[in-house]
């Protein structure tokens, strides 16, 4: 039995707790939150004040390694969470008829849900963990660090947490601080190396609104597009549980029309210029929240690890505190998923070997979880460079490559196969250049464009003066209910 110390109790920090307790090890939890969610989903998810956690409240996607994990390691979990209400949407489902399938088709899955159905599941689960001892409102205070651990070369050990109760003593703690986690400080502060950091400031912010839909009504507008795009903006929805949905925008923080958008009636009247989302507003939802913002968004990579080796042993991340990326690819749950698994199964090393354990475990972060980083940070600086573009805004002849990328997009909703390997690349199975690099799909895109011989790239979301004369209107909106 391993002994060891979570700092922080947010979905990475419970799941790995979860993961370690059902393998009969001695985990203890540390959460500066003293509020457990479960009881109303509604009054956690929009009144659970989280200053420190701002995507909360934003909508998600739970990408299919977080259906995969939780199956595997936590089947109670996940049952749990669909009988509160979470969906399930594979992504061949958009054909009317199946296609034939292929391994691996049936993991092509998004739960549909609020982030708070996945914490209410998990806090339920390991409150009930005899192993895992969760105690809110006590936030780790500092770590208890051997400045000569027995690793080669004298690289410090971490060998417990300190709070107000005491001192924790640990075989393993674990950093699930979040992407603002005191750790590297704690270790700068006891003489260890620095942290490799690294961080990529993004300027791009997100807006969203949550509604629910009418019990009596149809449950979706049928087969429509989650998202609508113009030349300066992203504007789409996403399903979510019982009922609920969220419309989100997505503009350059150097947009002039940003500081309109938190105001409801301004950002309804520009969300229905994106057809994705008016079909869903169409269906005559009931506001059930104000605009709920986001921006000083970045990508950071936090690692213990550089040239010369661990930084410390005894002591390694998971979830936000190794890679935050902001929500484009809505990959951080996932990640921090993948992370706790891994942990959870090589846990016994960390007490025989730490330092093996250590080095073992940056390894693998560097080949399963950075490729999925620097695919975001080249992914968001095209994003902001197209977004605060003004010359993208005007009417131009499209490049061959600009025309070729267009229809990888266009050909995935007629052609299954290119569906397909576009569903491969959201649910971090392959990147682009693998998924989309296959002869097969190559063919099937090229067919489809001597079908389509006057193709052009467009833009379904609204032109810039459509969006601007929606900012300036007034006019009606939906009847927000009383909050």
């Amino acid at each position: 039995m391993t002994r060891v110390a979570v700092v922080g109790g947010g979905i990475g920090g419970l799941a790995v707790a979860l993961f370690l307790g059902r393998r009969g090890h001695a985990v203890t939890v540390l959460e500066r939150d003293e509020y457990r969610p479960g009881r109303d989903l509604d009054a956690d998810f929009f009144d659970w004040g989280r200053p420190g956690v701002p995507q909360a409240v934003q909508p998600h996607g739970l990408l299919a390694p977080v259906r995969t994990v939780l199956r595997a390691e936590t089947p109670d979990v996940y049952e749990a969470m669909l009988r509160m209400g979470a969906g399930e949407r594979n992504e061949l489902d958009w054909f009317a008829e199946r296609p034939p399938a292929r391994p691996g088709d049936e993991d092509l899955v998004t739960v549909q849900t609020r982030r708070i159905v996945l914490e209410a599941a998990l806090h339920d689960a390991v409150h009930r963990e005899p192993t895992v001892d969760v105690r809110l409102g006590e936030p780790a205070e500092g770590l208890v660090v051997d400045r000569h651990g027995g690793a080669p070369g004298d690289v410090p050990r971490v060998t417990g947490v300190r709070s107000r109760s005491g001192r924790h003593d640990a075989d393993l703690v674990l950093d699930a601080g979040g992407r603002r986690s005191p750790v590297p400080g704690w270790l700068s502060a006891a003489g260890c190396r620095d942290a490799v950091v690294e961080n990529h400031r993004i300027g791009i912010a997100y807006f969203c609104r949550w509604y629910r839909l009418p019990p009596d009504g149809p449950g979706n507008p049928g087969r429509v597009k989650a998202g609508s795009v113009a030349a300066f903006a992203v504007g789409g929805v996403f399903p979510s549980d019982n009922g609920t949905f969220a419309v989100f925008l997505t503009v350059s923080t150097a947009d002039p029309t940003r500081g309109a958008l938190p105001d409801p009636e301004v950002f309804e009247r520009v969300a229905r210029t994106f057809p994705a989302v008016a079909a869903w507003l169409d269906l005559c939802p009931e506001a059930i929240s104000g605009v709920l913002a986001m921006g000083g968004l970045d990508n950071r990579w936090t690692g213990l690890s550089d040239a010369a080796g661990p930084v410390v042993t005894g002591l390694v991340g998971v979830g936000d505190a190794v890679t935050h990326t902001n929500p484009t690819m809505g990959q951080g749950v996932a990640l921090a998923l993948w992370a706790a698994q891994w942990v959870a199964g090589h846990a016994p090393a960390a007490a025989d070997d730490p330092a093996a354990f250590a080095a073992g475990y940056h390894r693998w972060a560097g080949r399963t979880l950075r490729p999925w980083f620097d695919i975001q940070v080249a992914m968001d600086r095209a994003n902001e460079a197209e977004l605060r573009n003004p010359e993208r805004w005007l009417p131009r002849q499209p490049t061959a490559a600009a025309r070729e990328k267009a229809a990888l997009s266009a050909c995935s909703w007629d052609d299954p196969v290119v569906m397909r390997a576009r569903a491969r690349i959201r649910h971090l199975v392959q990147p682009a250049d693998q998924a989309y690099g296959t002869e097969e799909v190559r063919a099937r895109v090229a067919c489809w464009l001597a079908e389509h011989p006057d193709f052009t790239p467009g833009f379904d979301g609204p032109a810039r003066e459509e969006w601007e004369s929606a900012v300036r209107r007034t006019g009606p909106t939906l009847r927000d209910r009383p909050q």
